[in-house]
């Protein structure tokens, strides 16, 4: 059976190396009327984050207009943008949550 060379070897191998997956950035945006505590609350629930760190992203989001939530793979920051934003609405909450290219 005939052997490959190294460089054919050395070109299969990068040729399968598989690139890691975009992140993306999921952003709360401030606005005037959602509720500080429903914000952290948003925060625990749909990020994991305790009470004191979601008390952070909050602030954040108040003073600088935007916080970050977390950095995840596409699909996972999509979902994450739509349940934000469904359970704000469900609440009539003007909330925004958007994902970015990291």
């Amino acid at each position: 059976m005939p052997t490959k060379d190294n460089s054919q070897a050395l070109l299969e191998a990068e040729r399968t190396r598989v690139e890691p997956p975009r992140l993306y950035k999921v952003l709360l945006l401030n606005d005037d009327f959602t509720p500080m505590d429903f914000v952290v609350h948003v925060l625990q629930r749909f990020f994991s984050m305790d009470p004191e760190r979601a008390t952070q992203i909050m602030l954040k989001v108040h003073n600088e207009g935007r916080g970050l939530c977390g950095v995840y793979p596409r699909d996972i920051a999509a979902t994450k943008v739509e349940q934000v934003s469904a359970f704000a609405q469900q609440h009539q909450h003007p909330l925004a949550c958007v994902m970015e290219e990291n």
